[in-house]
């Protein structure tokens, strides 16, 4: 194979069904190049003909590269075939190097000086990954040049109704003709809407390892949409990189503690999930925990299943809605979901138990909050919007122990 040919044709990791081929939607860039499916990784020879950032089909901006999700796009995106970033914001950081705040980045020497966001320039960028706090980056968003592809991580636009984000969040929503436009970002469920969107609302991570289960319970009518009790627990990188009197090491450490008791913010984002699959109003009982733990997320779901229905009705839906999926596992009957086994990757492992009181069941989500919790869906959705295969960039193993 010539160089000329060879430089068209880029191979990924599993990306595609053995034999497959995919050609990329994003325009005369890509408009000859084929992307070939391999089942094994690349060589460290073949990886260094796209080594460069600039070299990258699409220039990312990532606004809000200091926080712990920022760090983890930057970390996801080290090794994306496709995908460069060329812009990063930090108000408060502007004019430091990403090594100056987090030195395990030391060898990313590619990387761009962090700006502040109103010194970025997004002349040259083709999308955003928007990584800044709740209640900044609508104002932001609806600045941004209009011919961008962007993926806000922030709570901003996941809520469909203005009125209820004000309710929640404290504050008028100030971009209500965006949020007509934005996509809820659950991938493996609006996976054929974030296709075509411009916005996708990446979802919170509670709500992740949360409606992936019941979402296709409820569609299916197996499980009643009344007494659905959730009691989550979350590694303490859920509350941010803030400094914070109830995240020091001694507050923390050694304990459980609960927070948001009936008011988490992620309530009324999980409640239009289940919602919007009933068509029907849904509420649930809803506590979040913090553990003393950096990363890792569980949620233990408890369900009072349609009359006739048994635990194995339950585990079987979900099977066939997720043998298909490369990131949602269903686990082997019996086998309990740790928060280790899914520890630096995009899956999320569950299972299905029989509860001892006879018409329940007991449901066991796990992820990593900050992976397909947070960063790993909104590298899974731009992956999508951007017309390449979606676990592109994806492809970790969790990291054990």
């Amino acid at each position: 194979m010539s160089t000329s040919v060879f430089n068209s044709v880029y191979f990924a990791r599993g990306c595609l069904w053995k034999d497959e081929a995919k050609s990329s939607q994003l325009g005369k860039r890509n408009e000859n190049r084929l992307y070939v499916a391999r089942s094994t990784s690349l060589s460290p020879r073949s990886l260094q003909i796209r080594n460069s950032k600039q070299d990258k089909d699409v220039r990312v901006a990532l606004l809000g590269g200091s926080g712990y999700t920022g760090a983890e796009i930057i970390r996801l995106l080290a090794n994306h075939p496709f995908f460069g970033i060329t812009v990063m914001t930090a108000d408060r950081n502007a004019g430091k190097s990403i090594e100056s705040l987090f030195p395990h980045f030391i060898t990313q020497k590619d990387l761009p000086i962090l700006v502040s966001s109103n010194d970025a320039i997004f002349s040259d960028v083709d999308a955003v990954l928007c990584c800044l706090p709740h209640g900044t980056t609508q104002e932001i968003i609806k600045a941004l040049p209009k011919g961008l592809k962007i993926v806000d991580l922030s709570a901003d636009f996941r809520l469909r109704d203005t009125s209820e984000y004000e309710e929640w969040y404290g504050q008028p929503h100030r971009a209500p003709d965006l949020q007509e436009e934005a996509i809820y970002g659950l991938t493996e469920i609006f996976r054929e809407e974030i296709k075509n969107a411009r916005l996708v609302a990446n979802p919170g991570c509670y709500p992740t390892s949360i409606q992936l289960p019941l979402v296709p319970l409820i569609k299916s009518k197996l499980i009643e949409y009344k007494n659905i009790i959730i009691d989550s627990k979350s590694g303490a990188s859920g509350a941010g990189r803030g400094a914070k009197v109830a995240n020091l090491y001694t507050e923390l450490t050694e304990g459980i503690m609960s927070y948001g008791v009936t008011r988490h913010r992620h309530v009324p984002e999980i409640e239009q999930g289940l919602s919007h699959a009933a068509h029907s109003k849904v509420t649930v009982s809803f506590t979040p925990h913090l553990m003393p733990m950096s990363r890792g997320m569980q949620s233990t779901i408890y369900v009072e299943m349609a009359p006739g229905v048994t635990a194995e009705d339950l585990y079987q839906q979900l099977k066939v809605s997720y043998e298909d999926e490369e990131f949602v596992k269903l686990l082997e009957k019996g086998v309990v979901p740790r928060t280790h086994d899914v520890r630096g990757s995009n899956y999320c492992y569950m299972n299905v138990f029989p509860d001892r009181i006879s018409g329940r069941a007991i449901i066991i989500s796990v992820i990593d909050n900050l992976v397909k919790g947070a960063s790993g869906q909104a590298l899974q959705n731009l992956n999508i919007m951007m017309g390449f295969p979606e676990n592109t960039g994806l492809g970790y193993l969790p990291l054990f122990p």
